[in-house]
């Protein structure tokens, strides 16, 4: 191996990707780690306090420069999928930016993390993935960009793995469309990030395409060898008739993520997307990926122990995701607002606690009916719904996604608010506070035109049931978790 970097910019560190890529990077203790970001407030303390933090887009070149200053290798996690239809144009001009920063800049190496498959016959996701490893390649005399390609990537969180989570365990018998028979190569997470971590180490220089994965495979044949890790039987029935799109639609009725990431994923599948060279086994003699089953036990046991590092919404990029600007509500219109005093024998953090443990699979303890009417409504609708679910079953952090709510702001013991992404004539927010011995509880909505007030109006009697209810049941929650309380 050649000399270590002695400094490693991370862009796109709040990612899935990128949250594990810095953790991993910083716990090596052989780099000096700069993280780029959007927003540096969703970051984990532990992150921002082990590395420098810059924040901007690379949408804007002004920010890159100072961020790139003194940086040896970068690596390039930054996509624009979730940003709208023009996407591609977006992840164009953010790979130019990026690439001629790193030239000015003097930087040696662009590490850049793409996806499998044929510029050909790729989606248009895929395509622009695929344009954007060959933009940062173009300048192959002033800056080396090693361009790791995977495939579908298999680990707690990943949108890949929670769609085919979703799906089998909650289909018995699935109808699938004939596409599911095409071949990818599945790789673990982990072994991703070891690949991402060991490229800055690799000597020498020239560009380099380093294809990434274990067993080629089909999708129909990840469903049914996921089920057996689980235990499950599943029968998959192949129809004709059944489009890419009908197929996106079923996956956001049946698994936690938005129509844009399931289309993407579906469309995906039309084209093989295996390995055409053998790289990484050449230049990486040490990683030997994992199998696909061990990989999904290993997935499956992060989300049952609560060690969920990152999940497919931490990315900024998109309105489903980001939370910029979310946190401000003193302006808004409609409010429900409602106290609940904490009782002596229950403290302000266990209460806190007792918020911070809503939603997801622990249900919202006051008419989770409702809830879940509201949700499989909201999913009809093309919103995320219920089924989105948490990241952890009892903590939360700034941009974690709680069913269709987004954490827009999270104050330890003291505030948090979630901001509203289900389809409504305007934009809501419901917040908690611990005021002294008080829990106080709002509902805010902003309605957009007649037909935001009329919904307000409309849901008034059941906010009076839910929200009425809610502020209690978080005290209840946090008495009997506080158990009996021994006599001082």
């Amino acid at each position: 191996m050649g000399p270590l970097p002695t400094r490693v910019l991370v862009t796109g560190a709040t990612g899935y990707i990128g949250r594990r890529l810095a953790d991993r990077l910083i716990r090596e203790e052989v780099f000096s780690v700069r993280l780029f970001v959007r927003n540096a407030a969703k970051l984990d303390p532990a992150l921002r306090n082990a590395a420098e933090v810059f924040e901007g887009s690379t949408l804007e070149p002004g920010a890159l420069g100072p961020a790139l200053a003194g940086i040896d290798t970068a690596y390039y996690l930054v996509h624009s999928m979730g940003a709208g239809p023009d996407f591609p144009e977006l992840d164009r001009r953010s790979a130019e930016n990026f690439r001629d920063a790193c030239v000015a800049a003097g930087v040696r190496r662009i590490i850049y993390l793409g996806g499998l498959g044929d510029k050909d016959t790729a989606s248009r996701h895929l395509r622009s993935r695929i344009e954007t490893g060959e933009i940062l390649s173009a300048r192959p005399g002033l800056v080396q960009t090693v361009w790791l390609r995977a495939g579908i990537i298999i680990g707690s969180g990943s949108a890949s793995f929670e769609i085919i989570r979703g799906l089998v365990e909650k289909l018995p018998v699935m109808i699938t469309p004939r596409f599911v028979q095409t071949r990818t190569q599945p790789i673990g997470v982990g072994d991703v990030i070891r690949y991402l971590a060991g490229s800055a180490r690799l000597p020498g220089a020239g560009n380099l395409v380093v294809d990434l994965g274990s067993d080629v495979m089909t999708f129909r044949e990840m469903l049914l060898r996921t089920a057996a890790v689980m235990g499950l039987k599943r029968w998959l029935i192949p129809v004709p008739v059944f489009t890419p799109r009908l197929a996106s639609y079923w996956l956001v009725l049946m698994t936690p993520v938005p129509f844009r990431i399931a289309s993407a994923l579906v469309n995906g599948l039309k084209s093989e997307s295996v390995a055409r060279n053998d790289l990484a086994a050449a230049l990486f003699p040490d990683i030997r990926p994992l199998g696909f089953e061990a990989a999904v036990r290993g997935a499956l046991a992060e989300v049952s122990e609560g060690q969920v590092l990152s999940a497919w919404c931490d990315s900024s990029a998109g309105e489903a995701c980001d939370v910029a600007g979310r946190d401000e509500i003193a302006a808004r219109v409609l409010k429900d607002e409602r106290s609940f005093r904490i009782p002596d024998d229950v403290s302000a953090r266990e209460v806190f606690d007792a918020v911070q443990g809503i939603g997801g699979r622990n249900g919202w303890y006051r008419y989770d009916w409702l809830w879940r009417i509201r949700g499989f409504v909201d999913k009809l609708l093309g919103g995320p719904g219920l089924n989105r679910g948490r990241r952890d079953a009892k903590t939360l952090r700034l941009g974690d996604s709680l069913d269709f709510w987004k954490v827009a702001d999270f104050r330890d013991g003291r505030r948090i608010l979630l901001a509203n992404q289900m389809k409504v004539p305007g934009e809501a927010w419901l917040e908690f506070v611990i005021e002294g011995n008080t829990l106080v509880q709002r509902a805010l909505f902003l309605p957009r035109g007649l037909s935001g007030r009329l919904y307000w109006l409309l849901m008034k009697p059941f906010h009076a049931l839910i929200f009425g209810g809610m502020g209690r049941a978080v005290i209840e929650k946090a008495k009997a978790a506080a158990g009996p309380r021994r006599p001082s």
